[in-house]
């Protein structure tokens, strides 16, 4: 579970907490994107790095010494106008717990502004927004599965995750992150299936445009 700010959440009522950490996205290592479901255990590293990983060829280990990046959740922190470094960069990375449930979740998503029910004898964890693939530097990236809890982000963001550099030690929301997300659909909506084209610039016209989604786990 991914608290989308530096504040740790909680476990749901009913389950015990396993660990906490931090919100890891995707890597990328020669210029290959190896990406997180974020409704898997996984996505939750205990400890945070700028470079989480090695590169190992021919019987040598390197750090740090090539272009590869790490990609992690971001906070609703204002989006700083330079690269943040050091203690600086701890209000950017979501922290995240992992929790032992009764049973698996499953995001349900309604594809318009409202909230969808959940199943009959299925109670609500959280709802949100419904998060669907990101890229970076490159165009490498990945995505979350529709039914995975991952694809529900409690929290709707143009730019919902940064970008970190080992050799450098800093993070940044560079020009191009790219985030997709599920949208209404309907000729009500702002982008209805009559409109070629657009393009929404206001936080409040994008939020609406977004579909909304519930993550639920049976009685």
């Amino acid at each position: 579970m991914h608290s989308q700010s530096d504040m740790l959440p909680s476990c749901p009522a009913d389950m015990t907490q396993l660990w906490t950490g931090y919100s890891l996205l995707y890597l990328e290592g020669q210029e290959k994107a190896h990406t997180q479901d974020l409704g898997q255990a996984g996505s939750c590293m205990r400890l945070f790095s700028t470079m989480p990983f090695s590169f190992c060829n021919m019987g040598t280990c390197d750090y740090a010494s090539r272009n590869d990046k790490s990609y992690w959740l971001s906070t609703t922190a204002s989006v700083p106008m330079m690269p943040v470094a050091d203690q600086d960069i701890q209000q950017h990375i979501s922290r995240c717990v992992v929790c032992e449930a009764p049973s698996p979740a499953v995001a349900v998503h309604s594809q318009d502004n409202s909230n969808p029910f959940c199943p009959p004898n299925w109670r609500s964890l959280w709802v949100g927004y419904s998060f669907l693939m990101h890229t970076g530097a490159g165009d490498e990236g990945g995505g979350q599965s529709l039914t995975s809890s991952g694809s529900c982000l409690r929290d709707f963001r143009a730019q919902p995750f940064v970008e970190c550099q080992g050799p450098r030690g800093t993070c940044h929301y560079f020009a191009n992150i790219y985030s997709f997300w599920l949208t209404r659909v309907g000729a009500d909506g702002p982008l209805s299936s009559s409109t070629s084209q657009g393009t929404l610039k206001e936080e409040w016209q994008q939020r609406l445009n977004v579909g909304r989604c519930n993550v639920c786990m049976k009685e």
